[in-house]
């Protein structure tokens, strides 16, 4: 199983106290919700496009504190995009994203103003951990958090591990607690078992799929049996978790 956040976690700040916000530019769908999904995980605010017209607008109206951007885009390259954002956010860190690890195209990348370089395939863990670093050093402050999710009657205490429904305290093993985590940070959306795999054991986990079946069930007994349901499953498609109708 991957590492948890540790307790005592840290969130990015924006100076008048918002989440960090970040703009993924990549044209292949599945590399794009994956980001998304991870960089949610953290609590930045994210917002996705999958060419350079898009990128720019997306620059324009979100005003992100850095971007992630696919080198190979369909309508202009990543250079290019780079070149153009500038005009508009001469400030913000670039994180490019290739397939391409040539010496010279890490030189190309850097010269054109990106901050950092990473290349296909790559590891959530160090995607967010150098997008971090980035916003650390354009002025983004840490603050320590007490953070707490509520998902109708359900809430879960990311520094404490304590989980209650309804008031009630629910005992959960380490992978249990961060697969609910994972859940109740996506409320109302539809996770894949290979989002869930790859962020609550990661893809190089030597099980099958049906391990994310198994903790699912184990997460219904605990969360709940004699109450309304409020984990779902869709079929051929993921789980959900929702507040259930009578929940406040």
């Amino acid at each position: 199983m991957s590492e948890s956040m540790p307790e005592g976690r840290t969130e990015l700040l924006r100076p008048d106290g918002g989440a960090a916000r970040v703009l993924v530019v990549d044209d292949e769908p599945s590399i794009a919700e994956l980001l998304l999904m991870a960089l949610r995980y953290e609590g930045w605010q994210v917002r996705c496009a999958g060419d350079g017209v898009g990128a720019l607008r997306a620059g324009r109206e979100f005003r992100p504190d850095a971007v992630v951007l696919d080198v190979m885009l369909p309508d202009m390259d990543g250079l290019t995009v780079l070149r153009r954002m500038r005009d508009d956010l001469p400030e913000v860190p670039v994180l490019f994203l290739t397939a391409r690890d040539a010496v010279e195209d890490r030189i190309a990348g850097l010269t054109a103003g990106g901050d950092d370089y990473v290349t296909k395939p790559f590891s959530l863990e160090e995607v967010v951990a150098r997008l971090r670093g980035l916003m650390r050093r354009s002025g983004l402050s840490d603050r320590h958090s007490r953070s707490v999710l509520r998902v109708g009657d359900l809430s879960l205490d990311e520094d404490s591990h304590d989980v209650h429904r309804g008031g009630e305290p629910v005992q959960l093993t380490a992978t249990e607690f961060e697969l609910l985590r994972f859940l109740m940070r996506n409320p109302r959306r539809v996770l894949s078992k290979a989002q869930i795999l790859d962020r609550v054991w990661n893809y190089g986990f030597g099980g099958q799929a049906n391990i994310v079946e198994l903790y699912i069930s184990y997460l219904r007994r605990k969360i709940d049996t004699g109450r309304e349901p409020m984990i779902h499953t869709r079929r051929g498609a993921g789980y959900l978790i929702k507040p259930a109708p009578s929940a406040p």
